[in-house]
């Protein structure tokens, strides 16, 4: 994974983070773990949604960590503004639970993953480039705990459900299925172990998948697989 940004101009920059969190500690522990990493630049700071938004526009950083319950705007409110406003910056959901309600409503709202609070270092540093790089951090424990939080508002038959959506009708026999296997947290590389395929092939066929369904990464397409009723 690349550590820095590439430009249209073919130059590397940091990748460029807002911290936002209604905990000026929480706040300092993030800043000390990302200024130990190269290629991540901090380069704003939000104690609630509204200042979280404000920084977005501002700054357009890449990436903004965003703590979901704020007082005033809260953490969801802000991302559905800042990916409304600011389609070039990526979310990553805070939360101290991994069953915690608010962070699947993040998702929904359009952030690129969640992670909890005590994440290492390394693998926030690592889920930060990630969604930088426009992938989305999505792990089949997250997919699982989506599957169980929308459940009960899915229909009794999830094909007739899904074919009655045009966007999952849009697709071909073999985007369906590859939807399939990405709500099931798999990545390219797992894909295309299964499917006998080029990872080359998986990487066409996904980014067609997020086109026919008009989203912009892999959380927002398992979101759809889920409200949709594709996935039971």
């Amino acid at each position: 994974m690349a550590d820095a940004v590439l430009t249209s101009e073919g130059v590397t920059r940091p990748v460029t983070v807002v911290l936002a969190d209604d905990q000026a500690l929480m706040r300092m522990g993030f800043q000390m773990v990302l200024d130990a990493e190269d290629g991540i630049e901090v380069v704003g700071e939000a104690s609630d949604g509204s200042s979280a938004l404000a920084q977005a526009r501002a700054l357009k950083p890449d990436v903004i960590l965003m703590d979901v319950r704020m007082p005033g705007m809260n953490g969801i409110e802000a991302t559905a503004a800042i990916t409304a406003q600011c389609p070039g910056t990526r979310i990553l959901i805070l939360t101290t639970f991994d069953l915690d309600e608010y962070a699947f409503a993040g998702l929904r709202a359009g952030a690129s993953g969640f992670l909890l609070k005590d994440t290492q270092p390394t693998e926030l540093a690592e889920a930060i480039r990630t969604v930088a790089s426009g992938e989305a951090v999505v792990s089949p424990r997250v997919t699982q705990r989506m599957l169980e939080m929308f459940a009960s508002h899915l229909p009794q038959d999830g094909r007739e459900a899904s074919a009655e959506d045009e966007r999952i009708a849009a697709l071909t026999p073999r985007e369906r299925e590859i939807l399939v296997l990405m709500a099931q947290g798999m990545s390219n590389a797992e894909i295309a172990d299964h499917l006998v395929v080029s990872a080359t092939t998986v990487k066409t066929h996904v980014g067609n998948v997020l086109a026919k369904l008009d989203v912009r990464d892999r959380v927002q397409a398992v979101v759809v697989a889920y409200e949709t009723g594709l996935m039971r």
